[in-house]
């Protein structure tokens, strides 16, 4: 059976038993504690945790998941072992609530033996130690034996943290046979690379508090993980994932690549793994958003990128590798993964931009680093300066550097490192989000029990509309939160800003008991509504009948905003071409912001294309429509999905001119009601990321009139017409620079004329005077005037300047028989100054102009001494 066969055979085995295939989720997870989706249940998580209602009681997936970095920071042992994958695809299939032990083990018993054909003589299990009802099952319902039902402890409990949910598990085994080592079955400590685990059936049956105590959940359920790549290596009797059809098929490209052939010898081998296999990760979560950078997931894609570009580099390849390899698992998992498929010209433009740049950078590195090594004692460690200038200057990640240095019996400096980097090293640590933490967790828990969630109703309703209190909380130094059972408040999601507005509490007789204003609105889980108040009046309380109302003229400015930012996502994808991907956005009353992927700044000439072409659609006026519709015709429409979004079977769609995105925030009806658009600035916020802000509407008038207001007082100071500022401006710095230069003139000419009365002072064709007040170059031009008069063969000027600090300056001919410089240079230490250098001119200026008599004394005494 191949990997394509697999994935059909799983998903239809239990789509059979009433379970909705879901699709793979994104490889970025909802979940701020992870980096990558990096398990089949993480999808899944507010489902099991109760935070959510799922779409389906039984789900099955198979869900394509990355681990790298992080505590399964197993990078450097991929291509080494048989095992170790940073991508891969786990199958799974989940009840929540509603099967349990009962149904989950006959079916992964069915599964494996008749629809994969297992030899069930070769299969062993292992349960909990506690866990007697999986034991019997096993052995009574399934009939395995129970001398192959071992039971572990810990290998055999799972959690998810340490506390919530958590439950015993039980594992399935293959026995590839007695070449592998001894038997006794999985619980044999030195039988692991005979017995290999290929699937985990988690029973979550427990919930845990903060102080350790565990009770029954209430509707316990069920988590499963089958890796399928472990599975393809048994049905295709492979001893190595590597070997499985599709990996197989990527290590052949990886040879054509190169050069090398598999089996030439073990180096080139080992890079021909790592090549295959990262080819996968990198395509994978190139496609999915993240984008090489030295932060977040970013850096670990980097990580992952740059160690493939190293093998190559070393096997001698000096052509770029990394698009053909893109293509190759586009090709191979493109039907299965269309999303690859669909982003196939981004993914490779992206992973070759970045190995041609680490490319450039390699070979100096590489060079720093081996001279490095070579002055080293044997197994002792490289200085964490060097770990931290490969990373600094040569973009190697440390863990390469770690690599390279472990592959020769070397070490690397980690502490001295951390050292060396201080806040570069805290930018590069994953970026975790602070989420609000609220106080009143129970009580939100209580409502998602209860089935009390939030019914948005502000699409339509957004003034008077009619609600009850469902919770209140807060106080005491907390912010209060109240909670309705309906709400016209749209709460903070997909960039847009939480509503605002008020709240008010109506008693039998139709009269305003309370009043509260609402200060923003936000999920505190999903489905479920926060409206975080300040109370103006009163008090309020569960089960109070309430008048809703949101502040309408600030959700239409953000509606205006939010559809602009689809038009803008176009726009910059029309100019800059499809990898201006959308990275982060804000949509706020009175501008947008927009982060996109991009390599380099937008040119002035790119920016004015982006404004023309949102704008045209602004006056075409044309409608924008909103509709909810279901995954599938979203995707039919050829929908876009947003950065970061969140989507579920039903989603809505908006269609905004050329712009079709799925969205569900809040937008106007017609393009004409945003207004003209303006982009008022572009900048870059990170490695491959730029944003742009932008104004529409009232604000962009606003603008148009403040700059012609000030465009108008210009025109009133130059005394011209507002259509000819530029042209009064160009006279003005005209006669500016004519002045300029007459006042020049005079100087000179004030200078010569000074200049016969201080040559006609001369003694023996030496001039020394004190003359204050002039700037430091007008007393160089009249020390030059002086140095020109009939007779004169050296000059040297003292003064203090109006301008503060003092001044020298000399001016010899080639008669004076010594150097401007051989008299200001000794005379400017007088003046705590410097400076004087020069042959025909010198020139010092200093601090201190109580000195400026004694400096003309230094050069008297050595003109004194030049004559006796």
């Amino acid at each position: 059976m191949r990997a394509q066969e697999l994935r059909k055979a799983f998903t239809d085995f239990f789509v059979e038993r009433g379970h909705q295939a879901i699709p793979s989720s994104s490889l970025i997870p909802h979940d701020d504690s992870l980096l990558f989706t990096n398990s089949g249940m993480v999808p899944f998580k507010s489902y099991f945790q109760g935070d959510e209602k799922p779409p389906s009681p039984r789900a099955v997936s198979i869900q394509k998941c990355v681990r790298a970095g992080g505590k399964h920071n197993d990078l450097d042992e991929v291509g080494r072992t048989s095992r170790h994958l940073t991508f891969f695809e786990m199958m799974g299939n989940f009840s929540f609530g509603d099967y349990f032990k009962e149904t989950a083990i006959p079916h992964a018993w069915t599964f494996v033996t008749d629809v994969l054909g297992l030899d069930p003589d070769r299969l062993w299990i292992t349960v909990h130690l506690t866990d007697d009802e999986a034991a019997d099952i096993w052995h009574e319902e399934v009939g395995v034996p129970r001398d192959r039902i071992q039971r572990l402890d810990d290998d055999n409990w799972w959690r998810m943290a340490d506390t919530g949910p958590n439950g015993p598990c039980s594992e399935i085994f293959w026995d590839k046979g007695p070449a592998y080592g001894p038997g006794g079955g999985p619980a044999n400590p030195e039988a692991d690379e005979r017995y290999v685990e290929i699937w985990n059936l988690v029973f979550m049956q427990f919930e845990t508090n903060s102080a350790g105590e565990s009770k029954p959940l209430p509707r316990p359920s069920i988590d499963t993980g089958a890796g399928l790549e472990r599975i393809l290596s048994v049905l295709q009797e492979k001893d190595s994932i590597f070997e499985i059809d599709e990996m197989a098929r990527l290590i052949e490209v990886a040879s054509e690549v190169t050069g090398y052939a598999l089996g030439a010898d073990d180096d080139s081998d080992l890079a021909l793994r790592v090549l295959a296999e990262h080819a996968r990760t990198t395509t994978f979560l190139i496609s999915d958003g993240v984008f090489p950078s030295n932060e977040d997931r970013g850096y670990v894609l980097r990580r992952i990128m740059r160690r493939a570009t190293r093998f190559a580099y070393l096997l001698g390849v000096t052509d770029i590798v990394s698009p053909k390899l893109v293509d190759a698992v586009v090709e191979i998992m493109g039907a299965d993964y269309p999303e690859i498929a669909k982003n196939h010209q981004l993914v490779r433009t992206v992973a070759e931009r970045e190995e041609a740049q680490f490319r450039r950078r390699l070979a100096n590195g590489l060079k720093i680093l081996d001279e490095e090594l070579a002055d080293l004692p044997a197994g002792s460690d490289v200085p964490g300066s060097t770990v931290f200038l490969l990373h600094d200057t040569y973009g190697f990640p440390k863990e390469v550097t770690a690599e390279v240095a472990a592959e020769r019996g070397y070490g690397i400096d980690l502490e001295g490192f951390d050292l060396e980097m201080g806040r570069q090293r805290d930018r590069a640590k994953a970026a975790h989000k602070v989420s609000r933490v609220a106080s009143d967790a129970e009580a939100v828990a209580d409502l998602v029990e209860r089935g009390e969630l939030t019914l948005f109703v502000g699409r339509d309703h957004l003034s008077d509309v009619p609600s009850e209190v469902v919770a209140v909380t807060g106080g005491e130094g907390e912010p209060t939160s109240i909670f309705l059972s309906r709400s016209p408040f749209y709460a903070e999601a997909g960039g847009q800003i939480g509503d605002t507005g008020s709240i008010r509490a109506i008693d039998a007789n139709g009269d305003v008991v309370a009043e509260a204003r609402v200060l923003d609105t936000v999920y505190a889980v999903p489905d479920v509504q926060r409206h975080i108040v300040e109370i103006v009046s009163g008090s309020f309380a569960a089960g109070d009948h309430v008048r809703t109302s949101i502040d309408i003229d600030r959700r239409d400015r953000i509606r205006r905003y939010h559809t602009a930012t689809h038009l803008v996502h176009w726009a910059l994808r029309e100019v800059l071409g499809e990898g201006a991907k959308q990275q982060g956005s804000l949509v706020a009353p009175d501008r947008l912001r927009f982060d996109f992927s991009h390599h380099e700044a937008m040119t002035p000439a790119q920016i004015r294309r982006v404004e023309d072409l949102v704008n045209d659609q602004v006056l075409s006026n044309a409608p924008a429509t909103h509709p909810e519709v279901s995954r599938e015709e979203a995707e039919a429409m050829g929908a876009i999905a947003f950065f970061g979004d969140k989507y579920g079977d039903r989603v809505r769609v908006l269609s905004a001119g050329p712009s079709v995105e799925f969205c569900g925030g809040t937008h106007v009806t017609a393009l004409g009601s945003i207004g003209p658009v303006k982009i008022v600035s572009e900048s870059s916020i990170g490695s491959n990321i730029r944003r742009i802000e932008a104004i529409a509407g009232d604000e962009t008038i606003e603008l148009i009139r403040s700059e012609q207001a000030r465009l108008t007082e210009a025109a009133e100071l130059l005394n011209v017409p507002v259509g000819s500022v530029s042209e009064g401006v160009r006279k003005r710095l005209a006669e500016i620079k004519a002045l300029h230069d007459e006042v020049a003139d005079l100087r000179r000419r004030f200078a010569v004329g000074q200049a016969s009365e201080l040559a006609a002072g001369a003694v023996g064709g030496a001039v020394l005077a004190r003359i204050d007040g002039p700037a430091r170059n007008d007393l160089k031009d009249l020390a030059v005037a002086v140095r020109d008069q009939p007779g004169i063969e050296l000059v040297v000027l003292a003064g203090a300047p109006d301008g503060g600090g003092a001044a020298l300056v000399g001016a010899v001919t080639p008669d004076a028989g010594i150097e401007a410089g051989a008299l200001i240079g000794p005379a400017a230490a007088e003046i705590s100054g410097g400076g004087g250098k020069g042959k025909d001119f010198a020139m010092a200026g200093g601090k201190d102009p109580a000195g400026l008599d004694r400096a003309l004394d230094v050069v008297r005494n050595l003109l004194s001494d030049r004559h006796t």
